[in-house]
């Protein structure tokens, strides 16, 4: 090359910026902000369980303060889980679109505020209105709990964050009847809501700062769904009440068909929607649909026992009032001792045998109950208690897991909805069977409702069973 050539460098190339990485998926919350975020759901599932029980223990003193029928204040009782379970899908549905943290915090206001009017209630009328409303909030709750678990855990905790949920409702179940004697004791009824206005203030604001934000999905909220979930569900529930009862046929059979036809057009509706209010897309995955069935036919079963068995208890075997509470109390405190293990275990044995297995344990003890001799003893009418409690804590935990786990994180709404729902179903429908049993036997029905409930368990094992081979593990 000459000496005097200039050589011009080579233009630089521009090469194309490398592609932005992937944000990381979301994996559950830091240890810190983890604990505060159980502590706020803690908290309000303790309102929420203990609220339902400690109407029940306060209804006589309810219908005594109010002037009202002890048939007229059952809907103290029924008015909150008519609103409860009606709203458990919408409100599911809404935290995909909105968030669950939001529908969470504002089911938690609704049910502080609603608290507040229950204990200021003067009357049957006003006192069934608010607890409508104190249900709405309660199924903010309930709605979105299972789906921001799987965002407060990382996967590989999920189980055991879900265990430590099963152990707070066991020992918020367990203490509910306690809590509500103990504050009947010393102050009037209007003192069981009034406790819940400091404890859901409390939570509130926990929540504000400690809830995950989640994905959002992009499809709106379908309002004719949710009416026609709503006239579906609560004129199903209003009709088994009216069966139950003995109550007016005709209304129960027009109950019946109009939920029907409601029921119809809901799935049809939903057949054609990408995610729609009622998760048929989500029941067609078959571990997803097993679960769903296994878990309302052992709600059934469980509120099958824990309606009859006081009766069974006092009328049947002899055994006082403060006893029957004693003695029903170590099923509970069994599935709060069980729940950590069973969480522990499904991480490496099947959920489809672990719910087989325990749920045989609470056909066994639901059985060795049904059978026991009118002078049976504490201790042996206790053992059978807490091998029922182990049972169902055995199974609850990994049923729950993998309802969930196998929807997809963007359908967590969907599927936490659809646990709650099945469990108030069966709760619902297991409290109808009982009465309408206790109406039709000529023994008073009790032992005839608690071997029926061992049935229902063995039902329910084998449905657990049918899940075995069907895909596991979380969805994407």
């Amino acid at each position: 090359m000459p000496a005097d050539t200039i050589v011009l460098p080579e233009p630089r190339r521009k090469t194309p910026p490398e592609p932005a990485a992937a944000p990381p998926e979301h994996d559950g919350l830091p240890p810190p902000q983890r604990l505060w975020a159980n502590i706020t759901i803690w908290l309000a599932i303790v309102l929420a369980v203990m609220d339902s029980s400690i109407a029940n223990v306060a209804l006589p003193s309810i219908a005594r303060s109010v002037h009202a029928t002890p048939s007229g204040s059952i809907w103290v009782v029924n008015a909150y889980q008519l609103s409860i379970t009606i709203c458990l899908l919408p409100l599911a549905s809404l935290g995909e679109i909105v968030g669950y943290a939001r529908v969470y915090r504002v089911g938690l206001a609704v049910f502080t505020v609603a608290s507040l009017c229950c204990a200021l209630s003067s009357g049957l009328v006003s006192l069934s209105l608010a607890r409508v409303l104190q249900g709405i909030g309660a199924a903010g709750i309930m709605s979105v709990n299972g789906a921001l678990v799987r965002f407060v855990y990382p996967q590989r905790l999920f189980a055991h964050g879900l265990s430590l949920n099963a152990m707070v409702v066991s020992i918020s179940a367990a203490a509910g009847p306690t809590v509500a004697a103990g504050v009947l004791a010393v102050a009037p009824w209007p003192w069981l809501f009034a406790i819940n206005v400091p404890v859901g203030a409390a939570a509130f604001v926990i929540a504000i700062r400690s809830l995950p934000r989640t994905p959002l999905a992009s499809h709106r909220f379908d309002v004719p769904s949710a009416a026609l979930n709503a006239v579906f569900l609560g004129l199903l529930i209003v009709g088994l009440d009216d069966v139950a009862h003995g109550e007016g046929r005709t209304i129960a059979v027009a109950s019946f068909i109009v939920s029907a036809v409601a029921g119809t057009v809901l799935v049809r509706r939903q057949l054609n929607l990408a995610a729609p209010l009622l998760p048929i897309d989500l029941l067609r995955i078959p571990i997803f649909a097993l679960s769903c069935a296994t878990s309302i036919c052992s709600f059934l079963a469980q509120a099958l026992a824990f309606v009859a068995l006081p009766f069974f208890l006092q009328r049947d075997l002899g055994v006082g009032v403060v006893a029957t509470g004693l003695l029903m109390t170590p099923w509970p405190l069994a599935v709060a001792v069980i729940s950590p293990v069973s969480g522990r275990l499904c991480e490496r044995v099947p959920a489809a045998l672990l719910g087989f297995l325990g749920l045989i344990m609470l056909a066994a003890g639901l059985a060795a109950l049904g059978t026991l001799p009118h002078a049976a003893g504490g201790s042996a009418i206790a053992w059978r208690m807490a091998l029922c409690g182990l049972g169902f804590g055995l199974f609850q935990t990994p049923n729950n897991r993998t309802l969930i786990g196998s929807a997809p994180r963007l359908r967590s709404g969907g599927a936490s909805g659809m646990l709650a729902t099945s469990r108030l179903l069966g709760q619902t429908i297991g409290a109808s069977v009982v009465a309408l049993i206790f109406a039709l036997a000529s023994n008073g029905g009790a032992r005839d409702s608690v071997l029926t409930a061992a049935g229902v368990s063995m039902v329910a094992a084998l449905v657990s069973l049918a899940r075995t081979g069907k895909a596991r593990g979380f969805a994407p």
